[in-house]
């Protein structure tokens, strides 16, 4: 391998691959990019058999990109340019301030989409991960690119440390998407999904815009299996331990000082589903949480105390139900009684939407497959400590 280049000019890199004579091409590419020269090198071909295939093939279509957008479009090692292309049947070119799509052009066309999607994140200065490539090219193939764009473009809220909450997957897009559309969201999603999370980011986005007045989380008090008998303290001090989780989503997001002050001045009610029996309360958010350990009856209770200027969201996982064997989930009930009703959206996550370790997602996969009556896969002779397992 051999630099040339006068002093003040651009440099140029020559590779001499097995007699082929050597070529050269600018430094933009290997070295202004990012990328490393084997990655270079094999997307390079003969010099002859490129000429060849150039006279027979033309790009179908090009995206511009500025050398400093150009590292994180392309990605390590061409990871999202990869992922663009196994998707699409396409081969994508980085060159010298674009990238050239090659290949049938309906798919060219869709390959070409994502990489404008992928930009577009870029240049709303966001950290593109290879997640985030994935939606992108999962709403590509969905047709539904120009609307996950906005959603992802958008923060719902900025949290106390300065730090952005936005919807890391498709589905978690649609779901934000439907809480803005509706009074009444009723969401369902296996654990690890952002259900709870983002309902409460969505409330204190509405609350900082003045949208509303006041947040209101509650929650079944229904245990995990587990008689606990009789707690000590006051009513609150009782319920506490149940109410936990949602004290952890806000102070997340808003910090434990702020949240408590806003907690004694009434701005954030946290209470047992029980007690809303009788009240109307008017220009807020309510969240339920756990929807799916509710009865058809508390569910009922519960819907019906929205008041004027006030959004409700209910969210549940219908594979962990902790109601006595037999009894009928309110939330299912309700999904199925409101399905066609003007004003309430549905919105249903799923395995890929999980957001937790990768390992949950494993776990989600084996308890469904199990409950459908097939066998987990497992390794034929497992040892203890065996990494067999590992991603």
């Amino acid at each position: 391998m051999t630099t040339t280049g006068g002093w003040g000019e651009t440099p140029k890199v020559g590779i001499s691959l097995g007699g082929v004579p050597a070529f050269h091409f600018h430094s933009y590419v290997g070295m202004a990019a990012g990328l490393t020269l084997e990655t270079v090198v094999t997307r390079l071909e003969d010099p002859n058999a490129a000429a060849s295939a150039e006279a027979q093939e033309a790009a179908v279509t090009s995206i511009e990109v500025t050398a400093s957008e150009l590292p994180q479009l392309v990605g390590s090692r061409d990871r999202n340019l990869h992922s663009i292309e196994d998707r699409f049947g396409v081969r994508l070119v980085p060159t010298d301030g674009a990238v050239l799509v090659y290949g049938d052009k309906p798919r060219a066309e869709q390959a070409a989409e994502a990489l404008d999607g992928v930009l577009h994140l870029i240049r709303a200065e966001r950290d593109v991960t290879g997640r985030d490539v994935a939606l992108v090219v999962e709403a590509v193939s969905n047709g539904s690119c120009r609307q996950v764009k906005e959603v992802l473009n958008n923060t719902i809220v900025t949290t106390y440390r300065n730090k952005p909450v936005r919807p890391k997957t498709l589905g978690q897009a649609r779901y934000i998407q439907t809480i803005a559309d509706n009074d009444l969201v009723l969401c369902i999603g296996p654990a690890g999904t952002g259900k709870t999370f983002l309902a409460m980011a969505t409330a204190v986005a509405a609350l900082r815009s003045g949208q509303v007045s006041r947040i209101v989380l509650t929650r079944p008090i229904v245990e995990a299996g587990e008689q606990l008998g009789f707690l000590p303290g006051d009513m609150l001090e009782k319920v506490q331990p149940y109410l936990r989780p949602l004290h952890d989503a806000l102070t997340d997001i808003i910090g434990f000082q702020r949240f408590e002050r806003l907690l004694g001045r009434g701005v954030i009610e946290v209470m047992p589903l029980a007690y809303m029996r009788g009240r109307t309360i008017n220009d807020a958010v309510m969240v339920l949480d756990e929807g799916q350990n509710t009865t058809p009856g508390q569910m009922k209770m519960f819907l019906t105390r929205m008041g004027f200027g006030s959004k409700m969201i209910v969210t549940g996982d219908i594979t962990q139900t902790d109601l006595p064997q037999g009894a009928q989930g309110g939330l299912n009930h309700a999904m199925s009684v409101l399905a066609q009703v003007k004003g309430v959206g549905i919105c249903k996550l799923d395995r890929n939407d999980i957001v937790r370790h990768p390992l949950v997602q494993r776990i989600v996969d084996a308890y469904e497959a199990t409950g459908k009556g097939q066998t987990p896969t497992s390794p034929a002779n497992p040892q203890p400590g065996s990494a067999s397992d590992a991603p």
